[in-house]
């Protein structure tokens, strides 16, 4: 029928030209797009609609397939008017909607490796065949303005006017030939050029343009820290692959160093910047926007572990409104590489990461700077997912920008890695929540069975043997026990940093993560959050679970025996004083020079917050089972059963010299 429906399409318009159909042409195509809209760098279609009268599309087909040039359909309304442009996202999901207005969704993605593309009309007569070649990343193919060949654009035009010209071919990348890294007095870089090309190069983050300086045969001299960029230009083809290489002059590490290096318009722009409040009701740094930045890692020693390019955005949620943002950082296949293969973290075994986190220190920015990450160590080796952590110091193109926690970022590639998760699919269907798990704080998945096992915990007695076996095939009591237990032993009274996470087929998990509002006091917080009536408000996360096993007696007893295990263990005071010297060797050094950049504390301060957190760390532990005892309305024979020994303990390895 179908075919019958195409011949006869084809004779009636041989009899009357459809001539405003064949003014809608495939006009431009980027089929390795790396540049984020909405948290999205869906690959695109662009059509152009050259004639004097606007176009129905209504049941017209767009299709990546030969074998089916009916695989998509435009949806009823849909339309393109004369001298207009509309975008045709191509996502590769199946349930996405089709769209509207100048912007549509097709259920497919676009090849990288080239493939061809179909346009048909609502007939199935077909109106355009293109067939694209081999696409480099970010760099958009079609057909310049004024008419001519298919071919690269230097600059990518989505709904807008095609550059006159376009290329067939793109020039190699270029390479510098000698390493970035640290440097005495001054260094003379070298850089090989693709044959026939150009080299210009930038020293400020910028990225190079023919307008940029050329770059010298006998090299390029730098005395003073610097972040170069170098780009490969010819007459007949699109320019190179930008690379970078940091230079850092008399500037000695002593920390692991990244280098962040992009163009100012994705850094302060008011506009565009992502790093600023700009001048729109929403500020920049809550928009999500997701920019190209090169990134190098170098170790203490001066070694450079990873220069590539990925993207970045700001980070964290309150925070952001502090002058050092969180920086998240992502590898991106449209970049080269879709991991960051390297691994600077040292409990872990991980060969690789899809993405990492430059963290400020948050709300703990103008105290300590440790809190989180001192904490977040104590549970190394518990069977409780953390983000492990690398004192690092940044530089944003050149410019020193201070000391940060290198953190492991939370996503589903962190969880897949943790669970030992390959599989692709499985790996996009694992849940993460936060918070209460609403809809506003499903970071992947859903929440529909997370929110089924808070009510169920909220509405039956655990104590009947089929209620409590139907939540223990859905709950790791374990992890929940572990987490609740570090957040009350810390004292973490920001309650609200609570996730959980599941991959499919598997139970719900916690995971601890941003504990840096702990050992502030040795008030019964955030106990009155943990421990209460199944029905009492929620606050910040589902508490349900928790406390209806909490009345079941034998996962009570449970309970009681971890928090007493975690004392006996992680919380003695030699093991928490270790880890807190730890990284105070690595802050006391870097801290004068930061301090400096921000002028966001004191050094006298610091130490003296630091000594006040090293206080409530040695001292919370033994208060732990006197709270545990009013919140749980323990007796005094269950507070010796459970915790009679570990009391004991505390009392000789945590007692302060003045005690």
């Amino acid at each position: 029928m179908k075919k019958l429906l195409c011949a006869l399409a084809l004779f009636l318009t041989i009899l009357f030209p459809a001539s405003a159909m064949a003014e809608v042409i495939i006009n431009e195509v980027m089929a390795s797009n790396g540049m984020y809209e909405n948290e999205q760098s869906y690959d695109w279609i662009e059509l152009y609609n050259s004639g004097k009268k606007a176009v129905d599309l209504s049941g017209w087909y767009l299709s990546d397939s030969k074998k089916d040039p009916f695989k998509w359909q435009f949806p009823e309304g849909a339309k393109i008017k004369a001298g207009g442009y509309i975008t045709v996202y191509c996502t590769g999901e199946e349930d996405i909607d089709p769209g509207k207005s100048s912007t549509f969704y097709t259920t497919y993605s676009l090849s990288a490796d080239g493939e061809t593309l179909i346009l048909s009309d609502a007939q199935g007569v077909e109106l355009q065949r293109l067939k694209y070649p081999a696409q480099f990343g970010n760099v958009s193919y079609g057909l310049p303005r004024g008419g001519g060949e298919y071919g690269y654009f230097e600059t990518a035009t989505r709904a807008a006017k095609n550059d006159e010209i376009a290329y067939a071919l793109r020039m190699d990348t270029p390479a510098i030939t000698t390493p970035g890294g640290f440097y005495e007095g001054s260094v003379t870089v070298t850089a090989a050029c693709p044959e026939g090309a150009t080299l210009r190069y930038t020293t400020d983050g910028e990225t190079p343009t023919e307008k940029s300086k050329e770059f010298p045969a006998e090299g390029l001299l730098i005395e003073k820290t610097a972040a170069l960029r170098i780009k490969a230009f010819r007459e007949d083809a699109v320019s190179s692959v930008t690379v970078s290489a940091t230079y850092f002059i008399d500037d000695a590490p002593m920390t692991p160093i990244v280098s962040l290096v992009t163009d100012d318009k994705y850094l302060f722009n008011r506009k565009t910047g992502a790093l600023v409040k700009g001048s729109g009701d929403t500020p920049n740094y809550e928009k999500e926007l997701e920019y190209p930045v090169n990134i190098e890692y170098f170790t203490a020693e001066g070694v450079c572990e990873i220069n590539q390019m990925g993207t970045f955005t700001a980070s964290g949620h309150s925070a952001r409104v502090n002058a050092q943002k969180s920086i998240a950082l992502y590898a991106r296949k449209a970049y080269g590489a879709d991991t960051f293969q390297f691994n600077p973290f040292p409990t872990r075994d991980y060969t690789g990461y899809h993405s990492l986190l430059l963290r400020a220190a948050n709300s703990d920015a103008y105290a300590t700077r440790l809190r989180d990450v001192v904490a977040s160590s104590l549970a190394e080796g518990e069977g409780l997912l953390y983000q492990d952590h690398v004192v690092i110091q940044v530089y944003i193109n050149g410019e020193y920008w201070g000391h940060y926690n290198l953190r492991e970022k939370i996503n589903k590639y962190f969880i897949a890695q943790y669970e030992g998760v390959t599989d692709e699919e499985t790996i996009d269907n694992i849940d993460i929540l936060a918070r209460t798990g609403t809809d506003r704080y499903t970071q992947n998945g859903d929440n529909e069975d997370w929110l089924e096992l808070a009510e169920f915990c909220k509405k039956n007695d655990l104590n009947i043997p089929e209620n409590l076996a139907w939540v223990e095939e859905r709950l790791d009591i374990d992890s929940m026990f572990t987490h609740a237990a570090y957040q009350i032993i810390l004292g973490n009274v920001d309650f609200t940093n609570v996730r959980v996470y599941r991959v499919p087929g598997g139970k719900w998990r916690y995971l601890l993560f941003d504990v840096e509002a702990c050992w502030r006091n040795l008030d019964k917080t955030p106990l009155e959050y943990y421990i209460k009536p199944v029905s009492g408000k929620i606050q910040g996360f589902r508490h349900e679970p928790l406390n209806a096993l909490l009345a079941v007696p034998e996962y009570k007893a449970k309970f009681l025996r971890r928090v007493a295990e975690l004392l006996e263990t992680h919380f003695q005071w030699p093991n928490v004083e270790a880890a807190f010297d730890k990284v105070i060797a690595q802050l006391e050094p870097i801290l004068p020079r930061h301090i400096e950049r921000w002028d966001n504390m004191k050094i006298k301060n610091w130490y003296t917050n630091v000594n006040a957190t090293k206080y409530y760390a040695r001292v919370r532990p033994r208060k732990v089972p006197e709270l545990l005892q009013k919140a749980m309305k323990l007796t005094d024979a269950e507070v010796e059963e459970y915790f009679g020994e570990v009391l004991e303990l505390l009392e000789v390895t945590n007692a302060r010299p003045e005690d």
